[in-house]
């Protein structure tokens, strides 16, 4: 067992391409089949088992602040600018302790395979061996419109990720899931940043790896693209 128990959900962006269902709340707020984005996120973490949270804020951070308080026992990394990705993660670190744990976008949407993904990717990691653990998605199994999407990544025979060059395609999709060990995050810059500065770093250092997503994932970032998953999910409607 990996002991991994700890995750942060990214819930601080502004949802400026799911308006207008964003006017009036955040998009980690925003339901789907029942349930708002932010609470899928962290019920499919609970049933991997985590039983420790941090949730990031940012626009309408009172009403994530006030849904939280519903739930129990969840900190909250209020940030006063968008910090980014890699930022939120960084402000972050003193609530998530000294090991390995997860970050998950409030705005990821899957469903599992024959196991847990959340299970999956604790029993793949290798705090020996890796700085970063992404679950990458074959693109011909993401659900919504991609359009053109060239891809994000290759996953190496070995298990190592490696990020596609420019004017190239890759034929998996970052899942917006993933392992993170906090000494990936020595020498990070203060200040808003993207994961993907560390990402790459690792990836120099052969220590970026990936794990093959077995179940669905559904592409969840306008209204159109909702409605699409709405009716994939209807019968988990409560």
């Amino acid at each position: 067992m990996s002991g991994i128990d700890r995750a942060m959900v990214l819930a601080a962006g502004l949802g400026k391409r799911m308006r207008p269902l964003t006017d009036d709340r955040p998009k980690p707020l925003v339901e789907l089949a029942g349930r708002s984005l932010l609470d899928r996120a962290l019920d499919s973490l609970a049933a991997g088992g985590i039983t420790s949270f941090v949730v990031n804020s940012h626009y309408k951070g009172e009403m994530i602040a006030a849904r939280m308080a519903k739930r129990g026992d969840i900190a909250l990394s209020r940030e006063e600018i968008l910090l980014e990705t890699g930022g939120g993660v960084k402000a972050a670190l003193p609530l998530l302790g000294d090991d390995a744990f997860f970050v998950v976008n409030s705005d990821a949407v899957w469903r599992d395979g024959a196991e847990s993904t959340i299970s999956r990717m604790a029993a793949r990691w290798h705090d020996g061996g890796m700085d970063a653990l992404l679950l990458l998605v074959p693109m011909g199994s993401v659900a919504g419109n991609m359009g053109d999407h060239p891809g994000d990544y290759h996953l190496e025979a070995d298990g190592r990720a490696r990020r596609r060059a420019q004017g190239e395609t890759a034929p998996f999709l970052f899942g917006g899931i993933q392992i993170l060990h906090p000494r990936l995050f020595e020498g990070a810059p203060d200040g808003p940043f993207s994961l993907n500065i560390l990402y790459d770093r690792a990836q120099q250092a052969g220590r970026l790896h990936g794990l093959r997503h077995d179940g669905e994932w559904y592409h969840v970032g306008t209204p159109e693209e909702l409605a699409a998953a709405e009716a994939a999910f209807a019968g988990d409607r409560r």
